[in-house]
């Protein structure tokens, strides 16, 4: 909490952002300001929703104390940046960016709001450094939803490629520096964002699909009809990483491309040893890098995944049943906090001991279950708990007749 203390001018706030990121941690069963404040032993939850919506702090400053904090102690040479989006479904039709939409979360299109994620993974761990909310047309056309949402009125429709370019701008304007960025079909497929990464001197692996052209010295060619003439002898078998259940072996094979513009442009390519199935991906460097390299920084993608998956089941990342902008804003970067300070426990508890025989190291669940449960389990009385019960039921009974008058009100 030292690392964004002084971003917040007054004690209140910080103490409440203090029990708030506490609560994130807590091992609630539905974190959000009204779980929250009744775990840090508040009255009501009018507190945590001031904080988030009203309260005066910058978001962005807290997010690029995040990124500090996460490089200084998970940044190493070897580090990589990768993007991809995560999807929260929503109901309604009030929640910033929300619009019909394909989320992987559901795995279909569902009502949901979308955001880019920009993750630093290094070799001691990863979590995430910046954040955009992607705004779909359907709001950027209509200024007085966007409004309604805390959108400032220059907003306008940016794609999710662009949100990726934009914050990966902002990671190289503070002054540091990466090798690799990787990402999915979505980055991989957009010029613009290769030409940037290109034009800035930033390596990439980005995965496209297998209808994508590619130019070599023979001509130009799908992706899938190019990796149809490599010979099998011109793969090799190669780890893309560990896995929960080891080692991740493909098969890889790597093609130069003849592209006019300088640096090394190749296809890598990827076979599932047991489904025969394959993967492609457009790879940049300022100068030819060796195969093992590629599939590294190839393999990095999946740590996003993890991000997401520690980010939401652990910190609340998804949680949160805020409809502005503002608010929105605040909480995932308060999340990624709570994340990257089980991330950077994990990697330090690594570092500093080896773990006994017959136990796997510590993970980022365990720690925080520890962390909670032995240092900042709160425990009220009963009368507090009394308490809770008659403000939940009250401000029920005032919604339910706000509901009932609207609906009397309605000429259908």
């Amino acid at each position: 909490m030292g690392q964004i203390a002084g971003r917040f001018a007054r004690v209140e706030p910080r103490r409440r952002v203090r029990d708030l990121v506490l609560g994130l941690l807590s091992g609630l069963p539905r974190k959000n300001c009204w779980s929250i404040a009744e775990w840090a032993g508040e009255a009501s939850p009018d507190g945590m929703q001031h904080l988030l919506g009203r309260a005066r702090w910058d978001a962005d400053r807290v997010r690029d104390d995040v990124r500090e904090y996460v490089l200084e102690h998970l940044g190493d040479e070897d580090g990589v940046l990768v993007v991809d989006e995560t999807g929260d479904v929503k109901k309604g039709t009030h929640t910033v960016g929300v619009q019909r939409q394909y989320t992987g979360t559901a795995g279909r299109i569902e009502n949901a709001q979308v955001a880019v994620y920009l993750v630093y993974a290094g070799r001691r761990g990863h979590a995430a450094v910046d954040r955009e909310l992607y705004i779909p047309r359907s709001w950027t056309c209509d200024p007085d939803r966007c409004r309604a949402a805390g959108l400032g009125e220059d907003t306008v429709f940016a794609t999710k490629p662009e949100l990726a370019a934009r914050m990966i701008g902002r990671f190289l304007d503070a002054g540091h520096r990466v090798g690799w960025v990787a990402g999915d079909e979505v980055y991989g497929g957009n010029p613009k964002l290769r030409s940037a990464l290109e034009e800035c001197g930033t390596g990439y692996v980005l995965a496209v699909a297998c209808s994508h052209e590619v130019t070599t010295g023979a001509g130009k060619f799908r992706a899938d009809t190019l990796a149809a003439k490599v010979p099998k002898r011109a793969s090799q078998k190669l780890s893309a990483g560990a896995g929960a259940k080891g080692h991740r072996f493909y098969d890889w094979a790597v093609i130069d491309l003849a592209e006019p513009r300088p640096g090394s442009h190749q296809l890598l390519i990827r076979r599932n040893r047991t489904t025969g199935e394959l993967a492609y991906y457009r790879c940049w460097s300022p100068t030819p890098a060796p195969l093992a390299t590629l599939v590294r920084v190839a393999g990095s993608r999946w740590r996003v995944e993890e991000t997401f998956q520690a980010g939401k089941g652990l910190a609340g990342l998804d949680e949160h049943q805020l409809c502005r902008y503002t608010s929105w804003s605040r909480w995932v970067t308060l999340a990624m906090l709570a994340h990257a300070f089980l991330a950077v426990v994990r990697a330090d508890e690594h570092t500093r001991y080896s773990s006994p025989d017959g136990l796997i190291p510590l993970t980022c669940n365990e720690i925080q279950r520890l962390f909670t449960t032995l240092v900042v389990q709160p425990v009220h009385d009963v009368a507090h708990r009394l308490a809770w019960s008659i403000w939940r039921r009250r401000h029920q009974a005032r919604a339910q007749a706000s509901h009932y008058r609207r609906q009397a009100a309605s000429p259908t």
